[in-house]
């Protein structure tokens, strides 16, 4: 029986838009990219309906055909796509030995992290039923859609405050769902919050559940300390508690940050470990948008390329 390990000179986990666009700069190097899509191939983009603010497509594209349009073009130029996800890693010594469905290992020269982050949710069925038709995780990405309309937002820290305020400029009137008296956001982005006009922020808060057949028609809501109830007639929900990047497998071995982003080294997508690099939203908790994923998945296969490079030749005496 043949029990020799399969090497792949250059393995990308993860395929999003950042783990696409490594497999088409790493395929177009030769240095032929085996890809594992994850539980979820395709990333969030495959949740998202329309994307509109992707360069190249003028009249918007379905989040599912876009990651397909990517796909093809990763395999047009070689690059192995496969089923399956990462269960686990040893990055303890070169070349890295990762493991695919808890049963097969393979050795990897370089990897490319691509895994990307999950949006925290609050749990609702009706939120789960409703997400990609009123309900969304991205304010920047679908506050587009729904100019001079009423929606509200659940969230009380920076990022909540960010797009809360921004969907205000969009739309006609924008609640804000704060489960406590206060808000976690930084004093300058809690005074923009307080001091927009179209925008009320509902205290000590909860959603009751979201209500709609077909696309959000209204939000019910409860105050946590009168009980009260209230219907909010809105047609877009956003939820902005935060996200969970998706790197639980690489602790032990990836340097992160105190919530799993993983460290890369400034204006690279390197890591603490030579031959390893991070792109997309499992390294940037900052802007979370499909193309400056795409951006950091191009720098990472350069940088892979150039590290084999470096390793590949002799050094001259």
């Amino acid at each position: 029986m043949n029990t020799e390990l399969e090497t792949i000179k250059c393995l990308i986990i993860g395929s999003g838009p950042a783990g696409y666009t490594a497999a088409i700069y790493a395929a177009r190097a030769d240095l032929k990219p085996v890809m594992y899509q994850g539980l979820q191939p395709g990333g969030q983009l495959t949740i998202t309906n329309d994307v509109e603010n992707f360069p190249g497509y003028p009249d918007g594209v379905m989040g599912p055909a876009m990651m397909q349009d990517l796909q093809k073009q990763a395999e047009r130029f070689g690059t192995d796509v496969r089923w399956g996800y990462v269960s686990s890693v040893d990055f303890s010594s070169q070349p890295y030995k990762v493991t695919i469905d808890e049963n097969k290992t393979v050795l990897a020269e370089t990897v490319i992290i691509s895994t990307g982050a999950s949006a925290k949710w609050l749990g609702l069925p009706s939120e789960e039923r409703l997400n990609g038709f009123g309900v969304s995780a991205c304010a920047v990405c679908d506050g587009f859609f729904y100019r001079g309309q009423d929606v509200a937002i659940v969230g009380g820290g920076d990022t909540a405050a960010e797009e809360a305020t921004y969907l205000a400029k969009l739309c006609r009137k924008v609640y804000m769902i704060v489960r406590r008296d206060e808000l976690r956001a930084s004093k300058a982005m809690q005074h923009r919050v307080l001091n927009t006009p179209n925008l009320e922020v509902l205290w000590d808060t909860e959603t009751v559940e979201i209500q709609g057949e077909k696309a959000v028609e209204s939000a019910l809501v409860r105050n946590l300390k009168t009980g009260e109830e209230r219907t909010l007639d809105i047609t877009g929900f956003f939820v902005a508690i935060g996200h969970t990047p998706n790197s639980g497998i690489f602790k032990g071995f990836i340097d992160m940050d105190e919530n799993g982003y993983i460290k890369t080294k400034p204006g690279t997508t390197q890591t603490n470990l030579p031959g390893v690099f991070a792109c997309g939203d499992v390294q940037d908790h900052v802007y979370r948008q499909a193309v400056t994923a795409a951006g950091t998945g191009c720098m990472a296969a350069l940088e892979a390329e150039r590290w084999l490079a470096a390793k590949e030749t002799p050094v001259e005496v």
